[in-house]
């Protein structure tokens, strides 16, 4: 499977980021088979605080119905974030859709909400059913995080173990801070290890965000990593290294619970 980690900034106008995903996927062609695009990106948190509501649409909305355009396009497959309208009408939730031509493949509402590192996400946004979500693409099943949900070690495993997830795909607006860079590069790696799963990571970029998209392969080892600025990474999720990996470190057999 052939994955494109598009690492770009979201803009504060919901038809800017339209038609930023159109031309991304255009541009990773039809030879890609996974596009991951980053965190909330139908439109930005704006300044940290804000009220997002009134951006939030259903996914049937403007945002949804473009990414199904521009997977149908290319014969790909999308996941990108949006704000999604819940029940209560001042608090969407955060969620990531996963698309192709035919329409809406799946979708997550993020779990963990970034009540850390003084922000108060739940103040404004809905946390998700804590029901992990997979989806199977191109003959490997993904296992959805988003951003926060990173930090938590037992969803990731929750999704490998449980729903037989072989890629975790997690896109984020990670926010730029002192030593968040590595705090996202060592839990991307350790999730990738702990689990003997690839982990397609995706952030926003530099200044306001960490950047440094990442995919990673069942042992850990970097199969494709940007910098800080925007970026697009192309790498490949291979069958035969995941199969190895498992033989190698065969953690997963040997738990003991």
């Amino acid at each position: 499977m052939r994955v494109a980690l598009v690492q770009e900034a979201s803009d504060l106008d919901p038809a800017v980021n339209r038609d930023r995903l159109a031309a991304r996927v255009a541009e990773a062609g039809p030879e890609v088979d996974l596009v991951v695009l980053p965190e909330v990106f139908a439109r930005d948190f704006g300044k940290a605080g804000s009220d997002v509501s009134a951006h939030a649409e259903t996914l049937e909305g403007p945002f949804v119905t473009a990414a199904v355009a521009a997977a149908g396009a290319t014969g790909t497959t999308v996941v990108a974030g949006m704000f999604e309208r819940s029940d209560d009408p001042g608090r969407p939730f955060n969620t990531l859709v996963v698309v192709d031509g035919g329409g809406v493949r799946a979708s997550y509402r993020k779990i963990h909400l970034y009540d850390s590192f003084g922000y108060r996400e739940s103040d404004r946004l809905l946390a998700g059913p804590t029901a992990p979500v997979t989806v199977d693409v191109a003959g490997f099943r993904l296992g959805l995080l988003t951003c926060y949900d990173l930090r938590f070690p037992e969803l990731a495993r929750t999704l490998v173990v449980d729903h037989g997830a072989e890629v975790l795909v997690c896109p984020a607006a990670w926010v730029a801070g002192e030593g968040k860079v590595r705090h996202w590069s060592t839990l991307a790696a350790a999730r990738a290890i702990e689990n003997t799963a690839y982990v397609a990571a995706t952030g926003q970029p530099a200044p306001r965000y960490s950047g440094h998209s990442v995919l990673l392969d069942p042992l850990g080892a970097v199969v494709a990593e940007a910098g800080p600025d925007a970026e697009v990474l192309v790498g490949e999720v291979r069958r035969s290294v995941l199969e190895d990996a498992r033989r190698t470190n065969p953690s997963l057999a040997n738990r003991r619970l």
